[in-house]
């Protein structure tokens, strides 16, 4: 049976780099504020939900993807890498 997991047993492959651009933005942007910075660009979140996604308990969706790209102004690749 197929199972939708990374290698490592998480739900996504980009829930690292995300927490990395969170803490190394200037300012430093909390959970909160990227959940908030996400619902600006039409995607419903709130900060547990940025949680699970850094910790990779929480898929992430293409649409989350591209805002999450627009907001740290990074590309598609440079996440899932």
């Amino acid at each position: 049976m197929f199972k939708n997991k990374a290698k490592d047993g998480k739900n996504n492959i980009c829930g690292k780099k995300i927490y990395e651009l969170r803490n190394n933005s200037k300012p430093k942007m909390s959970q909160r504020m990227l959940a908030e910075s996400l619902q600006i660009n039409g995607v419903d979140v709130d900060k547990n939900a940025i949680q699970r996604m850094e910790s990779g308990q929480r898929f992430i969706t293409d649409i989350e993807l591209i805002a999450l790209c627009k907001i740290f102004n990074v590309t598609p690749n440079e996440l899932l890498k």
